[in-house]
């Protein structure tokens, strides 16, 4: 049994690393590549990825919500993936090895099939996992497989170009990259779709329109999902302007990768910490103790200047050690959720992992959408050798203070989250007790009325 547990972790959380592969060359590197290597103005970029990245944006609900409704022979999840790797791989072979022709609409195009196909792996594929066990605590193992290769996935992306010696070779790095991962994402998924079980769904779903009203009517979706939203924008904001604190607060630009690949090793180190947490006083309360903890470590952050590198190390390991309960937990309780309405007839788990997707995508948008005008308005000058007083107070109340009134919201809504693992328990004990007096003969049933009225 332990082995076949293992063996489940595994083969589930494997393609995970490959696709979290992608997040820093389609967010970070691809701007810079095209304007530098194919000399688009950054307007037409900026145009082609927006317009791509709002048809992303669109998707994912959309895919969710297709994805519950239709059924096949192999599984309605795997169907999806199996679409999925053949347009991410050819999308992103053509987005980052272009030959001729690049122009906005190519830029364009081939974002909008790459996204596409990303989509259409991902949403499934987390879907899946919260189906694969009903377990309270083997939802949160398996959400934490799944991060824990991501974040594997996360630190091969900035170590590659140190191993390949393309440092200053952006487009030696992304023809490394796509090459790797033709190799790396089939082999991945192979081993789960081969292996893995999935569940069949015969029951009826409710249309498109029906929807809003089915998820609005759960109080905890109507906890977690914003929560979940401020939670990522706060923790969007210093991802976005991570490197231009440590060039321009810290004057450390050499100390990036490094400091990157600490705060995502914490990260894996204080997983295993937070599902040990979970199990003893609950998944929301663990949640917000790790939020609690990277509140008391970004607090500091103000308070650092020029060469104060170890002082930002710390910050780093103390929030990456918070980064596992932020990236496993709250995708867990959503399975718990999901699990829950498809018991009483809702099955809508894909269409909440969509908006999932939705959400995280619209606080990256929203943190570069805040944070670059302010930092404009405040007099940031990126060529600048130095910044003016202002422009450095600035961006600690983004990186920091923004983030820590974020995630203090979050600590004071989800402390009474509706959800947790009594209230689990106590509706599948309900549920099964009422499918037990509900399967009793009618014979028997009767038997007891007429001596009542007798």
């Amino acid at each position: 049994m332990k082995a076949a547990y293992y063996r489940q972790l595994l083969f589930y959380g494997l393609p995970g690393l490959p696709l979290a592969m992608l997040g820093l060359p389609l967010y970070v590197y691809l701007p810079s590549f095209y304007a530098q290597e194919w000399h688009l103005s950054l307007t037409v970029i900026g145009v082609a990825l927006l317009a791509a990245r709002g048809f992303d944006v669109l998707t994912d609900p959309l895919i969710g919500w297709a994805n519950d409704k239709v059924n096949s022979r192999i599984g309605r999840r795997k169907l999806f993936i199996l679409l999925g790797i053949p347009l991410l791989l050819v999308g992103l072979d053509y987005l980052l090895r272009p030959v001729d022709k690049v122009d906005g609409l190519y830029l364009f195009t081939w974002s909008m099939v790459t996204y596409l196909g990303w989509t259409l792996i991902s949403i499934p594929w987390q879907a899946w996992g919260s189906e694969m066990t009903r377990d309270y605590h083997g939802k949160s193992a398996l959400a934490a497989s799944r991060e824990v290769f991501g974040i594997l996935g996360t630190v091969i992306v900035i170590s590659l170009p140190f191993f390949i010696g393309s440092k200053d070779n952006t487009a030696l790095t992304l023809d490394a990259l796509a090459t790797l991962l033709w190799v790396l994402l089939p082999l991945s998924l192979f081993p789960a779709l081969v292996w893995l079980v999935e569940r069949r769904q015969g029951r009826r779903f409710a249309p498109l329109r029906k929807v809003g009203s089915i998820l609005s009517a759960h109080p905890a979706i109507r906890q977690l999902l914003p929560a979940y939203f401020l939670n990522s924008l706060a923790n969007a904001l210093p991802a976005t302007l991570f490197i231009l604190f440590v060039t321009h607060v810290l004057q450390a630009p050499e100390q990036v990768g490094t400091v990157l690949m600490v705060y995502f090793l914490s990260g894996i180190v204080g997983l295993p910490l937070w599902l040990w947490l979970a199990r003893r006083i609950d998944k929301s309360r663990a949640w917000v103790l790790a939020l609690v903890l990277s509140v008391a470590a970004f607090v500091w952050v103000p308070l650092l200047g020029e060469g104060d590198v170890y002082g930002f190390i710390a910050v780093c390991v103390v929030s990456g050690l918070a980064l596992g309960a932020d990236v496993a937990l709250p995708a867990s309780m959503q399975a718990d959720i999901a699990q829950q309405m498809d018991h009483q007839g809702n099955p809508q788990t894909g269409l909440l992992f969509g908006l999932w997707g939705l959400l995280t995508k619209l606080a990256l948008a929203l943190a570069v959408g805040v944070a670059f005008p302010l930092l404009d308005w405040a007099g940031f000058a990126q060529d600048a050798a130095t910044q003016t007083d202002a422009t450095l107070l600035m961006m600690a109340l983004l990186y920091a203070g923004l983030p820590v009134l974020l995630k203090g919201w979050v600590i004071w809504r989800m402390w009474r989250f509706p959800f947790r693992e009594v209230d689990f328990r106590d509706y599948w004990e309900m549920s099964y007790a009422n499918a037990l007096y509900s399967a009793r003969p009618a014979t028997h049933h009767n038997e007891r009325v007429q001596q009542h009225e007798d």
